[in-house]
């Protein structure tokens, strides 16, 4: 290991900003089954699918439409 490090040409971490948090949840099976059919066809594993619909769904400020 070096005694000094030289970041001057360092650059930011573009991710550092997207923090994730473990949270424990209970979902419907109806919707992970379908989250994991997703994941199958798309290839992406069911929560990363779950949390880009959230994402998505927080981004463009949904609201619950209750009948």
């Amino acid at each position: 290991m070096r005694a000094e490090y030289d970041f001057e040409d360092s650059k930011p971490n573009p991710h550092a900003r997207r923090i994730r948090r473990a949270v424990t949840i209970r979902l419907d099976v109806e919707a992970i089954e379908y989250f994991k059919e997703e994941a199958v066809r798309t290839g992406i594993p069911y929560q990363n699918l779950i949390n880009l619909y959230l994402v998505q769904c927080a981004e463009e400020k949904k609201t619950l439409a209750f009948a």
